[in-house]
């Protein structure tokens, strides 16, 4: 979802019903992926907890993504926020 969602930031100039329709085919193909998936995980994690693990996921993506195809730094508050994301993930998953 990352490509389909932010790849297009590198084509400025290309109409944008053009990358609205390829961003809509890439997702279509992951979608074939995590419908099964959540459906395949929820009989072992809450929803919250399947939520949680996809957003982990697409953040780690999302943060290579932006470093080798976006050619953007990663700041110390960008640290701090995932520092605290993580935090949340423990609660999220700790068996209270």
């Amino acid at each position: 979802m990352t490509f389909a969602w932010y790849g297009h930031l590198k084509f400025k100039h290309t109409a944008l019903i053009a990358v609205i329709l390829i961003s809509w085919g890439i997702a279509f193909f992951e979608y074939c992926f995590q419908v099964p998936a959540n459906r395949i995980g929820y009989e072992v994690y809450s929803a919250y907890q399947l939520k949680t693990i996809q957003e982990v996921i697409t953040l780690i993506v999302f943060v290579g993504f932006s470093a080798f195809y976006l050619k953007e730094g990663l700041k110390w508050n960008y640290i701090i926020g995932f520092i605290l994301i993580v935090l949340a993930v423990f609660f999220i998953f700790k068996k209270w």
